[in-house]
């Protein structure tokens, strides 16, 4: 029974994507159609998925976008899917067999449930870490996406979840971001949704530690200021404030550890303190007590060096756009 549209963003996946719709091929009683959306490739992309989806008697449909951007990509695949569930996962990723559908399988023993939550492995540069299980849920629409915000729910790897065209009505990734949309998204959704979760992997998720950690070096202050409007947006979904805060603080104190690593004493300092002022748990508070006493250690033995020129100007643009403190 055909029930689930795949969506898949792609730009300039020609390496991966063949390799991505095979490891969907195994569930192709289930899928109704595969929404390619082929994001400004300058590459052969989208003729190698439908040479690929031709070979696996896959229904593909390619989207032409220029939007250059995953989240926006996607919104564009979630404006034109048709059937009642909607499953995505990125074209550098794999899909393990049988996980599709035993979400579905889930779905329907549980027939309230809105979206489905599976394990997931995490292949971190060539290296296969162990499986990530879908922890800390509870039967509470908000609770679960104040906690989501909080990281007190493992992530969902975009690929490890099956949600209801129903559900996503008219929700969509923010767009323009450079990180951190996909959590929007979800929290969106978790926050009406009903939630269902099973202990099976469902895909394999690559990582590259250097391209993760690039998204937080290139203009570092006005990306997560505008993520933190995006981020802001969501109080009209009833979620506390204080969860907002948290996640503010979670991500900033990731986005100095990218800088530390890097040897961007100032910055690091400064992210830093955003996520020292924000409530957290003992384990954060700890993690934010280490950092302060690394970076102190490294100024003593580090050659002074300027100040960076959007640091310079980082609180009078946070109190620009009505955010504080930074």
């Amino acid at each position: 029974m055909t029930s689930v549209s795949v969506i898949i963003p792609a730009h300039n996946a020609a390496a991966t994507i063949a390799a991505t719709l095979a490891s969907i091929r195994s569930e192709a009683e289930v899928v109704g159609e595969v929404l390619l959306v082929d994001d400004s490739s300058s590459d052969d992309t989208a003729a190698i998925a439908e040479a690929a989806a031709s070979r696996l008697a896959l229904p593909l449909r390619v989207i032409q976008s220029n939007r250059r951007d995953a989240g926006g990509a996607r919104n564009a695949a979630l404006e034109q899917a048709r059937y009642p569930w909607i499953y995505m996962i990125d074209a550098d990723d794999l899909h393990l067999e049988g996980g599709l559908r035993s979400l579905l399988l889930r779905a329907e023993a549980q027939p309230k449930a809105d979206m489905v939550v599976g394990a997931y492995r995490r292949r971190t540069d060539g290296e296969d870490r162990q499986f990530k299980l879908p922890t800390g849920y509870t039967a509470t629409s908000i609770a679960n996406a104040a906690a989501y915000l909080k990281g007190g729910i493992r992530s969902i790897a975009v690929g490890s979840a099956l949600v209801s065209r129903r559900a996503v009505g008219e929700i969509r990734f923010p767009t323009g971001l450079a990180y951190d949309e996909d959590t929007l998204f979800w929290v969106r959704v978790m926050s009406k949704a009903s939630l269902a979760v099973i202990n099976q992997p469902i895909m394999t998720y690559f990582v590259s530690t250097e391209r993760s950690d690039d998204r937080f070096t290139i203009k570092p202050v006005q990306r997560f200021l505008e993520w933190r409007l995006a981020l802001h947006q969501l109080k009209d979904c009833g979620i506390p404030k204080s969860a907002l805060k948290m996640r503010e603080g979670l991500v900033a104190l990731k986005i100095a550890r990218v800088h530390y690593t890097r040897g961007d004493l100032d910055r690091a300092a400064r992210f830093l303190a955003v996520a020292a002022a924000a409530p957290k748990t003992g384990l954060d508070a700890f993690r934010c007590k280490r950092y302060k006493f690394k970076i102190a250690a490294r100024r003593r033995f580090s050659v002074p060096h300027a100040q960076p020129a959007d640091a310079c100007h980082l609180d009078d643009h946070a109190k620009s756009v009505g955010l504080t403190p930074f």
